[in-house]
């Protein structure tokens, strides 16, 4: 088969695009033909070498990815050939306290795919049936691939985690990206007042057309000041940033009394400064977040199935060009994810 790869860890130019071995599924596993993949910052961080993770080389990447049932391994009874499901790149162990009380996405063990294994940027996958969910056959391959991380990753964050609940306020950070853009949409449909950052007018109107009520251009303006100014210096009750050390303190000082920052990346950096003071004077909260259990990714994906949410598609790109694609996520062109689509299916 022909799979997205790399053999060493460096800048987009170790991607190749070229001929892999073919999967062969394990008796828990299902044997994908891939329709559509979907790239995240992830992508970039795996490619770029991650401390700690210690890939099997050469690496496939992707973690968001879609397509039909090839074939099933014999202890699969969930799926048969000509399904079409989509990958929940989460793996947990099934057996740690975490996963016995059911909160699989704080597993000891827990790894992704595309992350920590080789992923599904390929002609085929071979994934575990566990990791699979149906698509519905309305859904359309490159919104059924570019949807499962980001809007699962937004909907633990903010709504099993954070608590949002109606009539509260929210501030976004990135909306343009991929977990940025799902989280605004999150938010509105929770009821919450939405307040969005962008870089651009173009990226401020697609922050506004997935449901943020005020816009904030942060190269322009100082965040933080403008959401003082908006709220009549009282600040808003959740701050979603997944930027990291570049803002980090003005998303505490956006931050009303009580108010909670929510975190699941942090692409600027891991070290910020921390104004301790701030945080436990105005009894601030803290919150992290990572993917989400399969329970909490399909209540996501099934506002998703049924049109409440939509996944914005920056460009479409085969395979062969991943290269592009991950240049564009680095470089911030665009507003929402990219998808890429095995040569063969063009």
């Amino acid at each position: 088969m022909q799979a997205v790869q790399f053999s060493e860890h460096g800048d987009a130019d170790v991607i190749e695009y070229g001929d892999f071995p073919d999967p062969e599924p394990g008796r828990d596993e299902v044997l994908v033909d891939i329709k559509a993949g979907a790239l995240n910052h992830l992508d970039v961080w795996t490619r770029r070498g991650l401390p700690g993770v210690d890939l099997e080389m050469p690496h496939i990447p992707g973690s968001d990815g879609a397509g039909v049932v090839e074939e099933v391994g014999e202890a699969v009874t969930r799926f048969e050939p000509g399904d079409r499901v989509a990958l929940l790149a989460g793996v947990h162990c099934g057996k740690c306290e975490f996963c016995r009380t059911g909160d699989t996405a704080l597993c000891v063990n827990y790894h992704v795919i595309g992350e920590h294994v080789r992923g599904v940027h390929a002609e085929y996958a071979a994934i575990p049936a566990e990791n699979l969910t149906p698509v519905p056959d309305h859904v359309d391959w490159e919104t059924a691939a570019a949807a499962p991380l980001v809007f699962q990753t937004a909907w633990r964050m903010m709504i099993e985690r954070g608590d949002l609940t109606q009539g509260e306020s929210v501030l976004v950070l990135g909306a343009s990206g991929g977990v940025g853009h799902a989280a605004v949409q999150i938010a509105a449909h929770a009821g919450a007042e939405v307040y969005a950052t962008a870089s651009s007018e173009e990226k401020l109107q697609h922050a506004k057309e997935c449901g943020a009520d005020h816009v904030i251009d942060y190269e322009a303006e100082d965040f933080a000041a403008e959401i003082r100014e908006m709220t009549g210096k009282r600040g808003v009750d959740m701050v979603v940033d997944h930027v990291g050390e570049a803002t980090w303190d003005k998303s505490l000082k956006s931050l009303a009394k009580n108010g909670r920052i929510v975190t699941c990346g942090a692409t600027t950096g891991p070290r910020p400064k921390t104004n301790i003071n701030r945080i436990f004077w105005n009894q601030l909260k803290v919150i992290g977040s990572t993917m989400a259990t399969h329970g909490e990714a399909e209540k996501a994906l099934s506002l998703v199935w049924d049109g409440t949410f939509e996944p914005k598609i920056r460009d479409t790109l085969p395979m062969s060009e991943t290269k592009r694609a991950h240049e564009m996520l680095e470089n911030r062109e665009g507003f929402g994810k990219v998808v890429v689509i095995p040569d063969s299916e063009l």
